[in-house]
């Protein structure tokens, strides 16, 4: 077995932070279309088209970064 790598370390470290970023991102995505949509109930439609591209986007760039931090130890 192989020693514990510090860019596997690194890489992971990476990776935990890109999830925890894009959780967080979401979760503020969410949470502002909600309000927008109590405020103006009429607008939902477009809000929640706004809030599924805006999520897709934010997961999309966490996923490439899992992907570039985990190829990174390599």
């Amino acid at each position: 077995m192989e020693p514990f790598s510090v860019g596997a370390g690194l890489a992971v470290l990476g990776a935990g932070l890109a999830v925890i970023g894009a959780g967080l991102g979401i979760g503020r995505i969410g949470g502002q279309a909600m309000d927008a949509i109590a405020r103006q109930p009429e607008a939902a439609g477009q809000v929640q088209t706004n809030m599924i591209i805006s999520a897709a986007l934010v997961e999309g760039c966490a996923l490439f970064a899992i992907v570039v931090s985990l190829l990174a130890s390599l």
